[in-house]
């Protein structure tokens, strides 16, 4: 039976990463704009009327106001309580993975941060370099708590990094076009940097197949042929996450198919 205080404790952690969700939708919205994430105070993006402290209940005021601007009665996009749910989700399983420890703190900001740059890259197609060569850093300073060691993560980091940029300049040699951003390869540095080198391979492949069944899929939809742009960091931060939390079972069950 599951300890009840760790569950109390998954609860507590779902509340602060739905919080901390909140603040992740101010910096999907203003960073790419080079906007102060601290000024002017949270507004309305349409009418530019301050939001009042009990309509930024994360979740909760959306349902409230029916997911609508009270001052303009405008329409909120459904993005805002999406990832507040969703850091509440990856808060509480990190809790449940890693209990109350270092290891919990450091993998709640890399979640926090993965989340971050996939809308950012949804949105805009680039990846800030602050988050994911400061995500680098501190993912080579946190190996030396987490378990992952220093050497394991400069592998990843470098790894990570050296991977995705030989694909990309391989595909711009034969085309002469660009494929895959830079921005991919930092993330994919980070990514190393936190979970280890062997977390690049899974995140490569399984990055790969979603991103090819995707892209096919928009492609057919639309009817169109395969020369669109989609961003490839998403599948990056969704390879990361399965690695962080069902990695080595999934690695064991893959080769265990192989035989």
């Amino acid at each position: 039976m599951t300890d009840p205080i760790i569950l109390w404790g998954g609860g507590v952690a779902a509340t602060f990463g739905a919080v901390v969700g909140s603040f992740l939708n101010v910096v999907i919205h203003r960073m790419p704009r080079g906007e102060s994430l601290s000024f002017p105070p949270s507004h309305c993006p349409r009418c530019a009327a301050g939001i009042r402290p009990w309509d930024n209940v994360p979740i909760i005021s959306y349902l409230i106001l029916r997911g609508r601007c009270r001052a303009c009665s405008q329409p909120i996009s459904p993005r805002y309580p999406l990832v507040e749910a969703a850091m509440a989700g990856l808060a509480a399983g990190t809790w449940l993975q890693f209990g109350p420890s270092i290891a919990f703190g450091v993998y709640f900001v890399f979640l926090a941060g993965l989340l971050a740059i996939t809308f950012i890259d949804l949105d805009h197609k680039i990846i800030p370099d602050s988050l994911s060569l400061g995500g680098t850093v501190l993912g080579v300073a946190a190996s030396f708590f987490t378990g992952v060691g220093w050497k394991a993560s400069m592998a990843g980091a470098l790894l990570g990094g050296g991977l995705l940029l030989a694909v990309a300049l391989g595909y711009y040699a034969l085309t002469r076009r660009e494929g895959m951003g830079l921005g991919d390869a930092k993330l994919l540095a980070a990514i190393g940097a936190f979970l280890g080198w062997q977390a690049v391979l899974f995140t490569v492949f399984v990055s790969s197949v979603v991103g090819s069944v995707v892209g096919i899929s928009v492609a057919v939809w639309q009817r169109s042929d395969l020369r669109f742009e989609v961003p490839y960091g998403p599948f990056l931060a969704l390879g990361g996450v399965l690695y962080l939390f069902w990695g080595q079972p999934l690695i064991t069950w893959y080769l265990s198919v192989l035989g």
